[in-house]
């Protein structure tokens, strides 16, 4: 970043550059193997309770399928409008799989708009529709739909993996997550950050800030940066690319299902690279149908009851309807 573009970012737009120590880098091989879960759930239990935030290695996902859908999402968004918007997010109905245009989602509403574009897809199962499920809508583009079939595939292992790590680090079994995850709503996304220049404000950033809806989310991002996470001084702090790990980031449900013990963090981007940024968020959310409730063993004294029982499927509806203009217009 150029000295002249830094003096015109607003102050509450600069991250601090820490060492992310903070945040560590776990490794959960043990846990895909089977041969040591708990080393990496004492990692995740610092890691959420502190950040909500931590980066896993030893994930398995091949590095070429992951390169692949990096190729595929600049190929895709770098097609014109006639191609794009055909494919338009609001052509799904519930299952809100598709292309959505700069502006066209705000996760911030009435503080920022998003200067980002995406396209999503999700896992199809037969004679499943509703909202989030149903079939995507894919470009004339050879081998995308294979490679993003694919990589939501890679997605989906590594999700199972994570979880299993997420319920040792809880004291739960290791399988906990997996009767309420037999048709689970995943949601991958592909998303294109345009760089800003000139005078930047919280009015409009890549993205603004916000929680994930479900359970957790995995990031995939390439090495332009902008992904900021708040500390518990309230401070943005940037959580830069490590080469050969995904980002791991909890979201609300898991803050519920733990009673506020672990943390669903506030994040955003902000693109002042001069680059193009793209980023390759996974969505992870338990059945349409499961029903997430605080665990006995996080509620005390110290920390009584804070949420009742929600479903899955309502929840996350219920933030969508925010910050798609279409859905909160129905």
């Amino acid at each position: 970043m150029s000295d002249t573009l830094l003096a015109m970012l607003d102050d509450r737009l600069r991250a601090q550059r820490q060492d992310f120590d903070s945040i560590p880098v776990i490794d959960i091989s043990g846990i895909r193997d089977g041969s040591d879960r708990e080393t990496a759930a004492r990692g995740m239990n610092w890691a959420l309770a502190n950040t909500g935030f931590m980066y896993v290695k030893g994930h398995g996902v091949p590095e070429a399928l992951i390169d692949g859908t990096f190729a595929a999402a600049r190929d895709f968004f770098a097609q014109p409008d006639a191609v794009k918007m055909p494919l338009h997010i609001t052509k799904s109905g519930q299952a809100l799989r598709g292309y959505t245009e700069l502006f066209g989602e705000n996760t911030n509403p009435g503080v920022t708009r998003d200067f980002k574009e995406c396209f999503d897809i999700g896992i199809e199962y037969d004679g499943l529709t509703g909202p989030f499920h149903g079939r995507n809508q894919w470009p004339d583009m050879p081998g995308f739909k294979d490679t993003l079939s694919a990589y939501l595939d890679a997605m989906l292992a590594t999700a199972r993996t994570v979880l299993e790590g997420i319920a040792v680090s809880l004291d739960l079994p290791h399988d906990y997550f997996a009767e309420k995850m037999k048709q689970p709503v995943m949601i991958q996304r592909l998303l294109h950050y345009p760089s800003q220049a000139g005078q930047i404000d919280e009015s409009m950033i890549g993205i603004g800030a916000h929680t994930d809806y479900g359970l957790m989310t995995i990031l995939a991002q390439d090495d332009v940066g902008g992904l900021q996470v708040m500390n518990r001084s309230g401070q943005w702090v940037e959580a830069p690319p490590i080469p050969g790990t995904f980002v791991v980031n909890i979201s609300d449900l898991v803050q519920r299902l733990t009673n506020d013990a672990y943390l669903a963090n506030l994040h955003r981007v902000v693109n002042t690279s001069g680059r193009q940024r793209y980023s390759m968020p996974c969505f992870v959310d338990c059945d349409i149908d499961a029903v997430i409730e605080p665990l006995p063993s996080c509620v005390t004294e110290a920390a009584p009851l804070a949420y009742a029982p929600v479903q899955c499927g309502m929840h996350k509806m219920s933030r969508y309807a925010a910050t798609f203009p279409h859905l909160a217009a129905e």
